[in-house]
């Protein structure tokens, strides 16, 4: 847990007055169920009957044989209900949401994999829902746009600033200062004012702690994580981050390569040490400490800043962290999908490509385990453009060409 809502000198709730009163009982709220037994069943039921826990943990024996370096575990949270490790904390946040009596939930979300899970959990719970997403995380992610309006929820489009993650976090923190009253804001990633970055490390534990009961005896030599705002890679490695191992790999967006606005590195890249949305990590901004443009393939990883207990872990030196390219994901993503039949979301295939790497660096008597983080066919549109170009454009002309005559 945090130190007061740091973690070293990171984090703390730096919010407009009209703010601090909710955080508080946001903070209270939470403590108090999380050490009621109630609150904890009913999440493990919702956790085992609707998302559908514990997920897999494969050995990925094909792959390993064609690396022929150590051996590779693939926790499949892509095969959780909704596609992803999202619907983890929705639920958690959810339920903490209904308890304290709030009737609508906003949310921003990035891929899409959140939104959609904060859709599906309030579909569940009977609680209205709001979700803000970007214009150009809409344009990219459009499959994830039709699941979250077929569960129910409200798309509200951002067309301010560079129109991706951080400015629909803008906007529902806009939304959540004039609600609060009746109004949960279900933040997706574990970033922004306490008491958000210990709930949402609490209730992505989960695959952690799963993935280190299916290995038993097993202490593995590496674990490997994507790293956005750094749910899915601070709930993975929650379980061993108070131990010397294993090696912690934090797999960042390199996008297309160095300088700014072409990649989302700020471990890796020129993040700097700055407060942005309420609290203080590392971002990528300007000498005058505004937030630059960043770029990832894939959507879920363009955030310019990253959560703050990542952050410490990081200069600490826990976690390492890696910069993996556009090109260098895509090609992880093949790898998977011929060798082992998974399809790995974007972001996944970000830390797919660090635990090749790494495999290979180790050799053979080691064991990588990475996480799945989620499953790509939310991403269909964007890797079959990159992979598959001319046949794909020509088939979204042909079926443009057959709905007109429809």
């Amino acid at each position: 847990m945090s130190d007061n809502g740091f973690f070293g000198d990171y984090g703390g709730r730096y919010v407009a007055e009209v703010l601090r009163r909710p955080l508080e009982r946001l903070e209270e709220e939470f403590s108090r169920a999380m050490d009621d037994p109630d609150f904890l069943s009913d999440l493990e039921a919702f956790s085992r009957d609707y998302i559908g826990r514990p997920t897999p943990l494969l050995p990925a024996r094909n792959a390993s044989a064609v690396i022929g370096g150590a051996d590779i575990y693939v926790k499949l949270e892509g095969l959780a209900n909704t596609g992803a490790h999202k619907i983890n904390n929705a639920a958690g946040q959810a339920l903490l949401a209904k308890r304290m009596g709030k009737t609508r939930i906003i949310a921003e979300t990035g891929a899409g994999q959140h939104g959609v899970a904060v859709a599906a959990a309030c579909a569940r719970l009977g609680l209205e829902c709001v979700v803000y997403m970007g214009e150009e995380d809409i344009r990219r992610q459009h499959p994830n746009v039709y699941w979250m309006e077929l569960f129910g929820a409200e798309l509200r489009p951002v067309s301010s600033g560079t129109r991706i993650l951080k400015d629909a976090v803008n906007a529902a923190l806009r939304d959540w200062a004039s609600s609060w009253e009746d109004t949960h804001y279900l933040l997706g990633s574990a970033l922004g004012p306490t008491p958000f970055p210990d709930m949402v490390r609490e209730f992505q534990s989960v695959i952690g702690r799963e993935t280190k009961e299916q290995l038993g005896e097993l202490t593995p030599d590496v674990m490997v994580a994507c790293v956005g705002g750094g749910s899915n890679a601070i709930g993975f490695f929650e379980p061993y981050l108070e131990d010397a191992h294993p090696i912690l790999i934090g797999a960042e967006a390199g996008g297309r390569g160095p300088g700014a606005g072409n990649n989302a590195a700020r471990m890796t890249g020129d993040g700097k040490v700055g407060v942005v949305q309420g609290y203080k990590s590392r971002f990528l901004t300007d000498s005058d400490g505004q937030v630059l443009p960043t770029h990832s393939i894939s959507a879920g990883l363009d955030y310019a800043g990253i959560g703050p207990q990542l952050a410490h872990l990081g200069e600490s030196g826990r976690i390492r962290f890696v910069s993996v390219r556009d090109d260098e994901a895509l090609d992880a993503l093949k790898f998977f999908a011929r060798e082992e039949g998974l399809i790995f979301a974007m972001e996944s295939a970000h830390a797919g490509a660090a635990a090749i790497v790494m495999a290979r660096d180790l050799g053979p008597g080691k064991t990588v385990v990475v996480n799945m983080s989620g499953r790509g066919d939310k991403d269909i549109f964007i890797t079959a453009a990159a992979l598959d170009g001319a046949a794909w454009r020509t088939f979204l002309y042909d079926e443009s060409i057959r709905e007109d005559e429809i």
